[in-house]
């Protein structure tokens, strides 16, 4: 039997549908009067930003009916949250919990106050979501939108104002409505355009040294500083080189003081907010919260090149085993050079992130591109961020963020080389990008539809989907416990009980800023013992006991002898 479409197609046959309108229209694309209006667009600077910040949110909106908003599930997503949350109370850190040993969860500080371990950047994210519209993946939205057009205006500085445009759409790709970037909590568009503002702003100093540029360059810096705070020394050092292999010795106090004085004063700032947030949180202007959790938790672990941090407070079960399993990551001992080599190698794979599949072409002609100053530059940096984060014992994508807009010059000058391409002295460089280009707009492209369109039969087809993180459907049995809470009335306590079985990954007791206030307060149960002292301390809640791991999940009123 045919296919149930009119014309008798298949989604392979839709695909290459799709993609043999892509090549016709690129090829029509590049004939000259084409091609003159195109890059005409591409150098209306604004409306360019515009339509690139607009796009990805468009097109990830327009995916709502079938990939819903995303529901929080890892643990570093509830963490940010709850800081951003505490941020809407107007305050940087929350008073501890006088029973706080009920509290006890992932990346939380309990003492010597309740707070979120991370730094500002995801947080203040999310909150400005909450504030606009009551929905935290708001904030999402509006920063991959930003990163978009961030990538556009970085490659302006670097590239002709065609392949800059060229460059946005890939960054559409790549890093929107598909993207784990915008599908979560857990961040990295922050950090990327905080990168793309810095390295957007390098050559344009150079060429311009304006104070506005300068100013521009230390905003992007303290937005990276307040996401990532370890990677910006890489970031600094990618700037140090930049100015060393590009501005000449004599003129590096008049050309390069008065710029970077500029960039501190608007860089101050972003670091008096971090030590405000150190002593709120820790009572220590200089000590982390992230440092204070790995001393108390032992978790996040260290650097490859220290000791595995051993835990001063004592773990439940659960915390026991994300600490045993990080403790395993990072291996006994200190790093050794096999093993950082080995890593390092291992770790290429995580770069294709950054790259759609045929731009790995493209990647292999900037490679004969480095007799420039410019690319050795672009190559040094990415090397360098590659170096450092590889001391994690564990990668995330995010950790690279603020070299995302590199990854995708790189392309950009890659298929730049490739047009200039002869073979036995004839032109065949623009049917090469054409031909790159289709296919990067075709996969994408389809990707995209079946999203849209998406049906259950799909899923035949959605299994060979790779590095896409849209979500496909919220978690199911979260879903239905806060369903089964909402129609509850009142205020609510919920003991929750895991068995020793329980995949501590999957953790449940996550609560808001203020606890007390909070119409549900979820808690560990401690023992019928324990348990008396918190609901002694909240005589007016309904007490009920939720058990995430029986099947299906169980919520029923609390019976301290069952």
């Amino acid at each position: 039997m045919p296919p149930p479409s009119a014309v008798g197609f298949a989604p392979a046959d839709w695909l290459l549908a799709l993609l043999t309108v892509l090549l016709i229209g690129s090829a029509l694309a590049w004939r000259p009067a084409v091609r003159r209006a195109l890059e005409s667009f591409a150098s209306r600077t604004r409306v360019c930003v515009i339509l690139l910040f607009a796009l990805p949110i468009f097109m990830r909106l327009l995916l709502l009916p079938n990939h819903p908003v995303p529901r929080p599930q890892i643990y570093d997503e509830f963490s940010h949250l709850l800081l951003a949350d505490t941020l809407l109370h107007a305050r940087l850190a929350n008073s501890a919990h006088p029973l706080h040993q009920f509290f006890e969860t992932f990346f939380v500080l309990q003492e010597p106050t309740y707070s979120s371990i991370y730094p500002l950047g995801q947080g203040l994210v999310l909150a400005f979501g909450r504030l606009v519209s009551g929905v935290p993946w708001t904030g999402v939205l509006l920063i991959d939108g930003a990163l978009c057009a961030a990538c556009y205006w970085m490659l302006r500085g670097f590239v002709a104002p065609g392949w800059a445009l060229l460059g946005g759409a890939f960054a559409v790709m790549a890093f929107g409505p598909l993207s784990q970037w915008i599908n979560s909590y857990w961040g990295g568009s922050m950090a990327a355009t905080g990168g793309a503002l810095v390295f957007g702003c390098l050559p344009r100093l150079k060429l311009y040294g304006r104070s506005g540029h300068a100013i521009l360059l230390g905003i992007g810096f303290g937005m990276h500083m307040l996401a990532r705070q370890f990677e910006s020394v890489l970031l600094l050092a990618c700037i140090l080189l930049f100015v060393l292999l590009e501005f000449r010795p004599h003129n590096l106090r008049r050309r390069v003081f008065r710029p970077a004085v500029i960039a501190l004063c608007a860089l101050a700032p972003f670091g008096v907010l971090i030590l405000l947030q150190n002593k709120a949180v820790t009572h220590s202007w200089v000590t982390l919260p992230e440092q204070l959790s790995q001393y108390q938790y032992g978790v996040p672990t260290s650097l490859t090149i220290e000791q595995t941090p051993v835990p001063h407070v004592a773990l439940t079960p659960q915390q026991e085993l994300d600490y045993q399993a990080q403790s395993l990551m990072h291996g006994s001992g200190t790093d050794t050079l096999s093993k950082f080599l080995l890593r390092l190698e291992y770790r290429v794979r995580y770069y294709r992130f950054f790259f759609l599949p045929p731009l790995y072409i493209a990647l292999i002609a900037f490679c004969f591109t480095l007799r420039t100053k410019r690319n050795l530059w672009v190559a040094a940096s990415l090397l360098l961020f590659a170096l450092g984060t590889n001391l994690f014992p564990y990668l995330l994508v995010h950790y690279l963020a603020a070299v995302t807009c590199l990854f995708v010059l790189v392309s950009i000058i890659g298929l730049e080389q490739l047009s200039r391409l002869h073979i036995r002295g004839s032109s065949a460089g623009a049917e090469i990008v054409i031909v790159l280009v289709a296919l990067c707009f075709a996969e994408f492209s389809s990707w995209y539809i079946l999203h849209l369109f998406e049906t259950p039969s799909s899923s035949s087809i959605l299994q060979y989907e790779t590095w896409d993180s849209i979500n496909h459907r919220n978690p199911e049995r979260r879903e239905r416990v806060a369903a089964e809470l909402s129609a509850i009335p009142g205020q609510l306590l919920v003991f929750v009980r895991y068995t020793p079985h329980h995949v501590y990954q999957d953790e449940w007791v996550w609560n808001g800023a203020d606890i007390d206030a909070s119409r549900v307060v979820y808690a560990r149960d401690l023992g019928p013992g324990e348990n008396e002292k918190l609901i002694g301390y909240y005589p007016r809640r309904r007490v009920f006991l939720l058990e995430p791991d029986v099947s299906p999940v169980r919520l029923s009123p609390y019976n301290a002898h069952s």
